[in-house]
């Protein structure tokens, strides 16, 4: 059974950085997509960025030149590296991967930016 874990979110000041970890298990094969998407109090889930098993990463407006989506050596890790955070950056981040059009997500990482 696939499992995505996510660590790495916490409390930080506007203008401050965090990193992200995502360890997917359960599978044998290197997921297609992986990357993170993020939710708010009342609002959708959004993606914050994706990246494809050998090809380039794609982001959203608000989160580029800040945000960088990477795949680690071992096959399904992926890492979100967040520099100058802003208070509306807030919310809780999930890890996503995709394999053979298959979704699958972790529990959720809360990301808090204080002004």
């Amino acid at each position: 059974q696939v499992q995505l874990v996510e660590s790495g979110g916490g409390l930080v000041q506007a203008g401050g950085s965090l990193r992200l970890s995502c360890v997917a298990s359960g599978s044998i094969f290197t997921f297609d997509v992986m990357g993170w998407y993020r939710q708010a109090p009342g609002k959708q889930r959004d993606l914050v960025a994706v990246i494809p098993g050998g090809g380039s990463a794609s982001y959203a407006d608000s989160v580029k030149g800040r945000f960088t989506v990477s795949r680690g050596n071992a096959e399904n890790t992926v890492y979100l590296q967040m520099s100058s955070l802003k208070p509306e950056d807030t919310a809780v981040y999930y890890c996503h991967a995709q394999l053979w059009g298959r979704n699958y997500w972790g529990q959720g990482t809360q990301v808090t930016v204080s002004s």
